[in-house]
């Protein structure tokens, strides 16, 4: 591991102000439970850390609001998990967080940052005996002839298909969450779905934040479909492994009909994946086990399999399925 300067700004306007000098090569630490991991491989070198996991101002959360929950980006993924009101009304957000990670993990990392993971593709992490466009732009991607067991079948390019490993921001992408941001020249408000960039022929350039700017909170409009949700997440052990594929999915039922659906998909695809077909599929309709098969299917319809993850494409169809009917008891509705 390199050398490297540590900052502890006072204040959020300090943190991106004291980032805006650093200039490239600097990081915020949040939790540090990625950021610890890539330096230690060598992926990440930092010249300088700017820690703002102390900022007390980011770490309240409050799920009572009336038109929106609302996260600060310092709050721990333990006490928002826990939260009983986000445990009722919204059980995919709190059951994202439960099983992201182990209780050790959930009590260091912090909403924010869990955004910004970075891919856990082996190659990535590998260091430079393996090509990876991610890790050293224009050296190729040793996954594409190689082991893509793991790989994205959604959103992939030429130029990488490395998974995006999170599950909180898949469930937030269920529910139109909306990122606030702060650097020195004020706040902005990004769509959860926009915060992540799909690889093209630049997979370095994984978010749409710039260099300065920092996530001060996490917003989360109110829905009626929220407490028919949950997040199923399919892995080769149950204990706190990532994705080989997932589900955030929330219906409100009308009538016997699906009124309200949102479809998120999660360890198949390069970023936090929305899926308007799967939600297309549903509405209007029952929602039996032979809709919600079809709209897993639907899901999947436009994925592009590698050599070793084509078994995904079923997998995660049957994820959607089991996610709604999941959902449906928890709507109340026969």
């Amino acid at each position: 591991m390199r050398s490297f300067t540590y900052t502890r700004p006072a204040t959020p306007a300090e943190a991106v102000e004291a980032m805006a000098d650093a200039g490239p090569g600097a990081r915020f630490l949040a939790g540090g439970t990625t950021l610890y991991d890539l330096m230690k491989l060598g992926v990440e070198a930092p010249l300088r850390i700017i820690d703002v996991t102390h900022l007390d101002a980011l770490a309240q959360f409050d799920t009572s609001g009336p038109d929106e929950l609302v996260f600060g980006a310092m709050a721990r993924m333990s006490d928002v998990a826990a939260d009983r009101r986000l445990r009722e009304d919204y059980p995919a957000l709190s059951e994202a967080l439960w099983k992201a990670a182990s209780q050790q993990l959930r009590n260091m990392a912090r909403l924010g940052a869990n955004l910004l993971q970075r891919t856990r593709c082996a190659y990535f992490r590998g260091g430079e005996a393996f090509p990876c466009n991610k890790r050293a732009p224009g050296s190729g991607c040793a996954a594409r002839d190689g082991v893509d067991r793991g790989n994205a079948l959604l959103g992939a390019s030429d130029a990488c298909a490395a998974v995006y490993p999170g599950d909180w921001g898949v469930a937030l992408a269920a529910f139109d969450a909306v990122v606030d941001t702060l650097s020195p020249r004020g706040e902005r408000s990004i769509p959860l779905l926009d915060l992540h960039r799909e690889p093209g022929p630049t997979p370095d350039v994984e978010t749409n934040l710039a260099a300065d700017e920092l996530i001060v909170r996490i917003r989360v409009p109110r829905s009626q479909a929220g407490r028919a949700s949950t997040y199923h997440k399919i892995r080769d052990r149950e204990s706190y492994a990532f994705a080989l594929a997932s589900a955030a999915v929330a219906v409100r039922l009308s009538g016997g009909v699906i009124a309200e659906a949102r479809v998120a998909l999660g360890g198949v695809a390069t970023r936090p994946w929305r899926s308007p077909e799967a939600e297309g599929a549903l509405l209007g309709q029952p929602l039996t086990e032979e809709v919600a098969a079809r709209a897993g299917q639907a899901a999947f319809a436009a994925a592009r399999p590698g050599t070793h993850n084509a078994f995904k494409v079923e997998l995660g169809a049957r994820t959607v399925t089991d996610a709604l009917m999941i959902a449906r008891e928890r709507a109340g509705e026969p």
